[in-house]
């Protein structure tokens, strides 16, 4: 609300008119562009955390490396939101239904999973299965009652057919490991994970949310972890190890959830959820470069596809944003 507001203000002054319908249709124009910068930001780190989960896949056991990673994303965020948690303290208690809800599907299943599934599957396959997720967050929206426009569910649909010829090697002869299901599980959480950001209260700042869902994350896997320690032990502390699980706790966790949380209130979990797609173009280029794992025709025509899908699903985002606009004036 308090957003609207001032970008009301201004886009009226800057008009010279007393229509805040303008203000308003400024500012939803004003916010596509850095809503697609943020969302692929994130999507960019968020590839290299697949491919560290990979690399740590035969080192740290998966549910220890879920939990250290959320310890070092509190110790990263702590500095900036801990005071302002502490001033908000009644406000998470009035949301803590939604807050508690958001850590256990974004930051103690979600990453789970992607670990576990690092498992038995490769750093490609990972990203191309989690680009099944923005399907969910469009689903999601249009439950919500959100038109998607005809772009959009083209490019969706363009994107989706890159992902299954990735996933098939080139056809659709699937032959899924208990890390592709893993994966796919990870994509169901994390798109739904994206929906409920719809329904963030907006009092709640954004180094406030972070901050509570990594610390209500964390102790939800604690269980876990303390049972994970007892049973197979710990892990050794070296460059190899500590390493990633730093770079997935800073960048993949504090600068990436908030990068995708803020795109999220500007342009929409299905509008992030375009850019998203970029996620298995960017995960099999690291993965070739930094683990070597082989990339083929297929995987060069499946990065078309879903390039090309990804620019049409932005085109239809703009036309959406052109529609709210002529449904403003005539009303």
């Amino acid at each position: 609300m308090t957003v609207t507001t001032t970008a009301t203000t201004t886009g009226t002054a800057g008009a010279g008119s007393g229509d805040p319908a303008r203000g308003r249709d400024r500012w939803v124009r004003g916010a596509v562009g850095p809503g697609l910068l943020l969302a692929a930001v994130a999507t960019l780190v968020w590839s290299g955390s697949f491919v560290t989960s990979r690399a740590l896949h035969d080192s740290v056991p998966p549910v220890q490396a879920a939990f250290w990673r959320w310890i070092v994303a509190i110790a990263a965020v702590a500095p900036f939101a801990l005071r302002q948690t502490w001033r908000q303290r009644a406000l998470i208690r009035r949301h803590f239904g939604f807050l508690l809800a958001a850590s256990l599907l974004g930051v103690t299943v979600y990453n789970t999973l992607v670990n576990q599934a690092g498992l038995t599957t490769s750093a490609g396959n990972m990203g191309m299965i989690m680009a099944a997720s923005p399907v969910v967050m469009a689903v999601y929206e249009r439950l919500g009652g959100t038109r998607l426009g005809a772009r959009r569910v083209a490019g969706i649909a363009v994107a989706c057919c890159g992902v299954l010829l990735l996933v098939g090697d080139g056809s659709l002869a699937f032959d899924f490991t208990p890390g592709d299901l893993w994966m796919f599980a990870a994509a169901l959480s994390f798109g739904s994970y994206s929906a409920l950001l719809r329904r963030r209260p907006a009092e709640v700042e954004g180094p406030v949310l972070l901050f509570t869902t990594f610390v209500l994350g964390a102790l939800m896997l604690l269980p876990a972890f303390a049972v994970s320690v007892a049973l197979q032990g710990g892990f050794e502390p070296t460059a190899s190890t500590v390493g990633p699980l730093v770079y997935v706790g800073v960048f993949s966790s504090a600068v990436a959830f908030f990068a995708w949380n803020r795109a999220i209130a500007l342009i929409g979990a299905a509008g992030a959820g375009v850019v998203y797609y970029l996620q298995p173009v960017c995960v099999a280029l690291l993965s070739y470069a930094l683990l070597g794992e082989t990339m083929g025709a297929a995987q060069f025509v499946s990065m078309t596809l879903i390039l090309g899908g990804v620019m049409l699903g932005a085109a239809g985002r703009s036309d959406g944003t052109r529609e709210r606009r002529r449904q403003t004036a005539a009303g």
